[in-house]
């Protein structure tokens, strides 16, 4: 597709869009490991898309949005965060959430979104950026290898068995 792509930040209005790409992205890492990532509920969509508007409020978070001909077809959300003692970590952006929608996949939206996302991180005085990816998502592993970013931690899991039953 070759109209033109608006990378800008989120509002009020995006909520449902955004909304819905967030529960894909739930729904796409479910299926990944059940065990590991949350079930997709009945009212996810409103319920993310109502908490990234929150956090696009926020001076050290930042919510992108990917929009062509009026429709939002991904979003970027990031943000700023202090010395992480549990990560071993000092300052750092980070990426949480990165997200096209499957229609609008394979066309540069995400190397464009990322790179909006790095800048934004940048001048909140960001000295790097980290982020976490599922293991088997593989296409979101090559394009942040492709962009620079290296392999640092891998978190591994074991179900113990405690808490709720699922």
């Amino acid at each position: 597709m070759t109209s033109l792509l608006t990378i800008r930040p989120a509002v009020a209005a995006d909520r449902a869009a955004i909304g819905r790409l967030g529960a894909l992205l739930v729904a796409e890492h479910h299926q990944f490991d059940s065990r590991r990532f949350i079930a997709p509920i009945p009212d996810l969509a409103q319920r993310y898309g109502t908490f990234l508007i929150t956090q696009s409020e926020r001076a050290e978070m930042t919510v992108l949005v990917a929009e062509r001909e009026g429709q939002v077809v991904g979003y970027a959300f990031a943000g700023m965060e202090g010395n992480d003692y549990m990560a071993l970590r000092g300052p750092a952006g980070v990426l949480y959430d990165l997200v096209v929608d499957p229609e609008h996949r394979r066309q540069g939206i995400g190397r464009l979104l990322l790179a909006a996302a790095l800048k934004a991180l940048s001048a909140l005085g960001a000295p790097r950026a980290v982020l976490f990816t599922a293991d088997k998502n593989h296409v979101a592993q090559a394009l942040f290898d492709k962009a620079g970013f290296r392999r640092t931690m891998i978190e591994m899991t074991l179900e113990l068995g405690g808490g709720p039953s699922t």
